[in-house]
């Protein structure tokens, strides 16, 4: 039997992405995502709801969110769910889920972007310039 544990999310960045590197230089970006839901109560009034959704990016994606991303922009997630458990040093059990991003995107649901890529950054061979 197979098992899936794929999501994504639409929406706003919370807050600027937080990069760190570990000892051995891997880079992590924390992402903050708010999710509006909005809906008509039994009496027609509008309603809305926000959740929070902590996610992680890795490796190069982890830099491009750091180095391309700001607070308030819109964005789509791609990842997988992730729980961590714990124990304090009081004894109290402590439970964190949070999204590990495949894919981070800018939506451009009410806005435009603009892609950039360095030189450096594409790998095209000889062979594949030889054949356009």
């Amino acid at each position: 039997m197979n098992n899936l544990n794929q999501l994504t999310l639409l929406g706003n960045l919370a807050r600027d992405p937080e990069i760190k590197y570990t000892n051995e230089g891997i880079a992590i970006a924390d992402l903050r995502v708010a999710v509006n839901r909005k809906w008509k109560n039994k009496e027609g009034n509008d309603m809305e709801n926000v959740e929070f959704f902590n996610v992680t990016a890795w490796n190069k994606l982890a830099e491009n969110c750091s180095n391309d991303l700001k607070k308030g922009d819109r964005i789509i997630v791609s990842g997988r769910l992730n729980h961590r458990s714990f124990d304090t040093k009081d004894g109290k059990k402590i439970n964190i889920m949070n999204v590990i991003a495949d894919v981070v995107g800018a939506s451009l649901e009410f806005s435009s972007v603009k892609i950039a890529c360095k030189e450096e950054d594409i790998d095209i061979s000889k062979e594949e310039t030889d054949k356009n």
